[in-house]
């Protein structure tokens, strides 16, 4: 038997629309990083981009469970001496919401340029309306 692979232009790419409201930050991230590496999908390749677009609303509705509002931090580093920049994650919630969902799914793909392309099929947004009407995004059922 020999094993065969897709083909990455027959590769069918759907969009799929998630709604951020009232859904828990990890629970909701683990189901969109496996949506973006095709994992539900039976032609899924471990080295081949087989994943769907992504559309995430309401990104600023989001809940996180225990005191992580106000322990959770995020760093950043400009690559000049002093220029590290620590953050909460409430604070971060009312800057750039879609900021604290970018990073959530981030850090559940893979590490390399096969994970940075996944990533810029993530697209998400802090209120309801978003621009990817022409693509006709699927809603997904919330768990």
């Amino acid at each position: 038997m020999s094993t065969t692979y897709p083909n990455v232009k027959e590769i069918k790419q759907d969009w799929i629309l998630v709604d951020a409201k009232d859904q828990v930050l990890g629970r909701m991230a683990t189901q969109i990083a496996t949506r973006l590496r095709g994992k539900h999908k039976p032609e899924y390749t471990p080295f081949l981009d087989t994943g769907d677009f992504v559309v995430v609303i309401n990104a600023d509705r989001v809940r996180v469970t225990g005191k992580k509002l106000e322990q959770k931090e995020y760093q950043r580093y400009s690559g000049y001496p002093g220029g590290l920049k620590i953050e909460s994650m409430s604070t971060v919630m009312e800057k750039e919401p879609e900021r604290v969902i970018r990073q959530a799914v981030k850090g559940m793909l893979p590490h390399g340029p096969l994970g940075r392309a996944m990533l810029k099929k993530l697209k998400v947004y802090a209120g309801t309306e978003h621009p990817h009407a022409g693509q006709n995004p699927q809603p997904v059922a919330s768990n």
